[in-house]
């Protein structure tokens, strides 16, 4: 009689161990073990599920040795086992839901990689033509240089006219004695042969503007010349749209033309001395790029 009881017991006992490790339990467990492959972020959930499962087995292994609680035991392990698997379902449809999202996600950014990659291109295809369109003008603005510097090299000789070229910009400094007797803003007849060596290298200039600038010393006007020109501003206003009548008489494009006027207050030199007042006394004659 024994020996049967304990058979039975260890009939009960297998039969409850097979209820624990069925095959829809162990199909759940494999879809969660995969579904955590796709989305790193859920391990941690599923390493508590695997604690539990472990804490479970413990139990059965416990309530082996406990055939008096068997039948109690083994219900509340069921129970225990179905909440696992629905728990293990919505875990499942959870994350089947995420990766639906990030995969979403990923075709956005792939299509928004694919706009700025077309973006990048269009804006790399504007620059390389930007640089072209920029050498081919640095290379007429140097050739200008060129040409100016052997148009009037007998006036650069004297120290009557400087040619200076940087980064585009090209200015043609004249010093006043050159263009003008002093006190006055008409260009005497010396200085309109000058003027007529640049006129015939930037007649052919048509992408530029041709800035033509009034310099004075900071001497004050006075005596009966004040009447004509009460400031330097005058005076330098004066000499500039003369000279840039001239130019224009001459055929130079007048819209490509604009006279400046800046007085005393952009001077190259010191006006402490005779020198440096002569040198700050001037026409200076400037291309720069078309606004």
């Amino acid at each position: 009689m024994k020996g049967r009881r304990i058979g039975m017991l260890a009939v009960l006992a297998l039969a409850l161990s097979g209820c624990v490790t069925s095959g829809t339990y162990h199909q759940k467990e494999l879809e969660a073990e995969g579904l955590a492959k796709n989305l790193q972020e859920q391990q941690t959930a599923y390493g508590k599920l695997q604690e539990e499962n472990r804490q479970l087995k413990k139990e059965v292994e416990a309530l082996k040795g406990d055939l008096s609680a068997m039948t109690g035991e083994r219900d509340a392990l069921s129970a225990s086992k179905k909440g696992l698997e629905e728990s293990l379902k919505t875990t499942s449809d959870s994350k089947n839901r995420r990766i639906g999202e990030l995969s979403q996600k990923v075709t956005d950014l792939e299509e928004e990689n694919k706009k700025l990659k077309d973006e990048k291109s269009q804006l790399q295809a504007q620059l390389t033509q930007m640089q072209k369109q920029k050498e081919i003008e640095v290379q007429k603005t140097s050739k200008t240089y060129e040409d100016l510097l052997e148009q009037m090299k007998s006036e650069i000789s004297k120290g009557e006219v400087t040619i200076s070229e940087l980064k585009g910009k090209l200015t043609v400094n004249m010093v006043e004695a050159v263009l003008f007797a002093s006190g006055h803003a008409e260009v005497k007849p010396e200085g309109l042969e000058v003027l007529q060596k640049v006129v015939d290298i930037l007649k052919n200039i048509k992408d530029k503007s041709i800035r033509i600038e009034g310099h004075t010393d900071n001497i004050p006007i006075v005596g009966g010349l004040a009447k004509r020109y009460p400031s330097n501003w005058e005076l330098s206003a004066a000499r500039a749209i003369n000279v840039t009548k001239y130019l224009q008489q001459q055929g130079i494009d007048p819209s490509l033309l604009a006279a400046v006027a800046y007085g005393q207050y952009k001077p190259v030199a010191a006006n402490d001395t005779d020198e440096g007042r002569a040198k700050n006394r001037r026409i200076e004659i400037v291309l720069v790029a078309k606004e």
